[in-house]
């Protein structure tokens, strides 16, 4: 039974129906929430009446009062405005005005709240009078990733983030699942959506904490499916606590998925399921792989009588099902979708055989003397070499080309020692090693694809998103 044959109900109904009890839960490091069992948690349903049909902001600092404070609203609020950690305090009154917003629930107050009605989110679980009357449908309005200047908003329903999942879990199994995202991002949310819809519990994500520190409290938490991006995954595999957890099921998504990061995953769990999937804030979940393989099949383009469907213009992937948004709430001014309502993602893609496989993003493309360079497509080649552990390619003023490619690279732990010693001795191991990055470069890559300069450095910056940040995503 999937959610679609519960469109009309709410994230609470659904929860109960999951199945329950002292098994599940709720973890984010310091405080653990056990889902309760359906008695109990119907009798905390109460009204809620001073919560009905407003637009409500949720601007909380704890992943966990966030997911309370949803299960609480949903079916009740006409709107829940889901704010990521890291909006700027500039946008926040565009945000305000732009999703209607009368309520702020919030842990810190701000100037830019006046004139709203705040709540703290304790007051949400206060016991009030129960009243049996139907579910409203919650207009779930979440921010989406990659945006530079005036953020947008999109909006969803609970169904349409969830319509794909299975209700409840298999009698006698409660999947433990985790996540590097923050909840309050699209993949981070899927992930508290199938906890709860799907009858499991949920470890989140800290902020506070480093790679290593989540991996061993997941693992001692007995974390069973867990999802991330490529780039937090090549970073947790730079820790040693990856061994700490013993999955069976593994996750990628946010960023394109090459081939090194998953061989490297199935080498580290090799009894574990490896998918990576595409999906976004706009356009859903539109598949999963599982075959181990980089890229997606062939045969997923324009297939018939599939629920998802996908078609390639312009080498740009196009996206229509019902798990896409409905419309830009705020910060945009174009449609969503297309006149046949297809969403343009923007993920460029190129077809090899029987396959597709991503390249980059439409507005990350680098020109190079007029012609087109995807810097996705060039750390693919340089993430081959067995001593590299992430590299991130840009491009660089050049006064004959107008750009030229630059390409910064972190080492593993294991290759750096090798480069010590004196400096001479140094400067010649580091020499060495770009010097094989470069080979490879120009044995699979057209000549201007191939970095001018290679930089090897310590750490490369990472977004709140959990993806590598570039200037244009």
């Amino acid at each position: 039974m999937t959610m679609q044959q519960n469109s009309r109900k709410s994230l609470r109904c659904l929860l109960a129906a999951s199945g329950t009890g002292p098994n599940r839960f709720l973890f984010d490091g310091t405080t653990r929430v056990d889902l309760q069992a359906p008695p109990e948690i119907a009798a905390r349903r109460g009204t809620l009446d001073h919560m009905r049909d407003r637009s409500v902001l949720l601007a909380l600092d704890s992943q966990l009062d966030c997911a309370v404070a949803l299960i609480e609203l949903d079916g009740i609020a006409r709107r829940v405005v889901i704010c990521p950690p890291d909006l700027p305090p500039n946008h926040i009154s565009s945000v305000l005005d732009g999703c209607e917003v009368d309520t702020v629930i919030c842990d810190r107050m701000l100037p830019e709240y006046s004139g709203r009605n705040i709540l703290h989110p304790s007051k949400l679980t206060e016991s009030q009078t129960i009243r049996h009357d139907g579910c409203r449908l919650t207009e779930w309005t979440l921010f989406t990733s990659g945006t530079t200047g005036q953020p947008k908003t999109v909006v969803h329903s609970l169904e349409s983030l969830s319509g794909h999942l299975p209700a409840g879990s298999p009698s006698g199994t409660v999947p433990v699942w985790s996540t590097f995202y923050d909840i309050r991002r699209y993949g981070g949310l899927q992930m508290l959506l199938r906890a709860l819809v799907g009858g499991g519990s949920l470890v989140l994500s800290n902020p506070h904490e480093s790679p290593g520190a989540f991996l061993s409290r997941a693992g001692a938490c007995g974390v069973t499916h867990i999802l991330g991006t490529p780039s937090h995954w090549r970073r947790a595999l730079m820790t040693g606590e990856a061994g700490k957890i013993s999955p069976v099921y593994i996750r990628l998504s946010g960023e394109v998925a090459d081939q090194t990061i998953l061989d490297r995953l199935r080498e580290m769990y090799p009894h574990a399921t490896i998918a990576h999937a595409f999906a976004s804030t706009e356009a859903g979940v539109a598949f999963e792989v599982q075959d181990g393989q980089s890229g997606f099949p062939a045969n997923l383009v324009d297939s018939v009588g599939s629920e998802t469907e996908l078609r390639v213009i312009d080498s740009s992937l196009r996206i229509r099902s019902p798990r896409l948004a409905k419309r830009y709430l705020s910060g945009s001014t174009s449609g969503l979708m297309d006149e046949h309502g297809f969403i343009d993602t923007g993920d460029i893609v190129e077809l090899r055989g029987d396959r597709y496989y991503f390249v980059g993003r439409k507005e990350g493309v680098i020109n190079i003397g007029g012609q087109k360079v995807h810097p996705e497509e060039v750390e693919a080649v340089i993430n081959r070499h067995p001593g590299v552990e992430l590299s991130f390619v840009k491009s660089r003023r050049s006064p004959i080309t107008g750009a030229i490619i630059a390409a910064e690279v972190v080492m593993k732990s294991q290759v750096v020692p090798a480069c010590r010693g004196s400096l001479p001795t140094q400067a010649a191991g580091l020499t060495n090693l770009i010097e094989e990055i470069l080979v490879m470069c120009r044995a699979a890559l057209p000549a201007h694809k191939v970095p001018a300069t290679i930089r090897i450095v310590p750490a490369l910056d990472i977004a709140p998103s959990g993806k590598l940040a570039r200037p244009r995503a």
